[in-house]
């Protein structure tokens, strides 16, 4: 029903969680985004393109930014995620990825095709950091 991962990322813990917090910024690393603002966004889901509520909870203190998307139908879809600092000067950001609000019987095709997809947008937004 969950998946964890993450990523170490060459940067400082701050400059990870400012990126990621900031919605505009999800097109550019989450395949699923055509397009979010703080209070919405559009998905390219494969059903088709959808506009959803998205509310960014973000804590800098803790290095959280959980995400809450409502879509039209009025389910809801969770992620939580949290950067956290190393010793090394380095960033360790980990994500957790909920199950999509899909029927039960389509969860585990839809759980494995994301969880593939979230190893991808890792190493995306692993990349579009660690960029001079």
């Amino acid at each position: 029903m969950f998946d964890v991962q993450g990523v170490e990322i060459a940067v400082s813990p701050g400059k990870v969680f400012e990126f990621v917090r900031n919605p505009a910024n999800l097109p550019k690393w989450a395949h699923a985004f055509v397009s979010a603002a703080d209070g919405g966004a559009r998905l390219e889901t494969p059903a088709g393109t959808v506009d959803v509520n998205l509310e960014v909870k973000a804590n800098a203190e803790a290095g959280s930014i959980d995400w809450h998307l409502t879509f039209p139908d009025g389910t809801i879809g969770l992620a939580q995620s949290r950067v956290t600092g190393t010793t090394r000067g380095t960033s360790i950001y980990s994500f957790v990825l909920h199950a999509p609000p899909v029927a039960l019987e389509q969860i585990e095709g839809a759980l494995a095709a994301q969880i593939s997809t979230l190893r991808t947008e890792l190493a995306t937004l692993k990349s579009l950091m660690e960029q001079p």
